[in-house]
């Protein structure tokens, strides 16, 4: 059965409010081995890193991934969105988050699987926005980019003042981009029923270098390094590649270590999440205009699919247990 979409009615300046907050296989078993070679001396530096500066996360459910969806499709997403795991929202309002002039109709929509920030911009989006994956709620913003930089990750958008607090934008070594903000008044949302997965592919000349800067600056732990995880996973049978499971305050991060050859949609999707009953969610999603581009397959344990939400937002569901 559907789920009803639930909507909170509230004031302009509160919505503006919430909404600033957010603002492959290996090709030979040589390849594999030499990945978990050029990195075993990562992993151990990257450990030994933490500890050298304070925690920044303030919690999971603050974490929004940032939904860039196509002109127009905004409503579409979150009707969608919120029929298949539930959830309230808020907005959409026309605003500017941004350091130089942009406009754009933003929703955060807060749900039991994680935190959206949705944007449908009506002008063209400034770079370098866009390529952020998330934005994180940090406890003291300037402390937190002083502390990307001496992690190794760089600054790409300097702090910027938005109506009710402060952003910046940080890139750790092979690509990846978060949002950090911080609110003049401290936002207040409801705990997760199931954590997200930040989702990270990388290749295994940059992993080494992105493990120590990552797992520095957030603070975090390596779960698990799998080498030879099953290449069904992403889209790839008979393959295997490896795969590395990471925890910090600010969630769980998956990242894909190959060679490249991906096949569609994997790599696209920014986060994973979980769920109870894959089947019965996959139903949900698809009578809400969502479509299965591939799965359900079963690999380490959980059943997975990939599916592509109205707006063009691909994600990867997966049983949560």
């Amino acid at each position: 059965m559907q789920l009803r979409l639930a909507r909170r009615i509230v004031p302009l300046v509160t919505a503006i409010a919430a909404l600033t907050a957010v603002p492959v296989a290996s090709a030979t078993q040589n390849a594999t081995q030499n990945a978990a070679q050029s990195a075993t001396s990562g992993t151990a530096q990257a450990t030994a890193a933490r500890g050298t500066h304070r925690q920044f996360a303030v919690g999971p459910q603050y974490d929004s991934t940032h939904v860039y969806v196509a002109p127009g499709t905004e409503q579409a997403f979150v009707a969608s969105w919120t029929s298949t795991f539930g959830g309230t929202t808020i907005g959409p309002v026309s605003t500017q988050v941004t350091p130089t002039p942009s406009r754009t109709l933003s929703e955060l929509v807060v749900s039991p699987v994680g935190t959206l920030s949705v944007f449908d911009y009506t002008t063209p989006v400034p770079y370098p926005f866009g390529a952020e994956r998330t934005g994180w709620l940090v406890t003291d913003l300037d402390q937190a980019v002083r502390a990307a930089r001496a992690d190794g990750a760089a600054v790409t958008v300097a702090p910027f003042a938005d109506p009710i607090g402060r952003d910046a934008v940080i890139q750790f070594p092979g690509g990846i981009n978060a949002q950090l903000y911080v609110h003049t008044t401290p936002p207040s949302y409801p705990a997760l029923a199931s954590v997200p997965e930040n989702r990270l592919y990388l290749s295994p000349d940059s992993v080494g270098a992105f493990l120590r800067s990552y797992l520095a600056f957030t603070q975090g732990r390596i779960v698990s390094d799998d080498h030879r995880a099953d290449g069904s996973a992403i889209g790839l049978p008979g393959t295997t590649y490896r795969l590395i499971r990471l925890t910090s305050g600010f969630g769980t991060t998956v990242v894909t270590v190959t060679d490249g050859h991906l096949p569609h949609p994997y790599g696209t999707e920014l986060t994973g999440y979980g769920v109870p009953d894959l089947g019965a969610t996959l139903q949900r999603a698809t009578a809400a205009g969502a479509t299965v581009l591939s799965g359900p397959v079963r690999t380490g344990g959980r059943d997975s699919a990939m599916v592509r939400f109205p707006g063009g937002y691909t994600a990867e569901l997966h049983t949560d247990h």
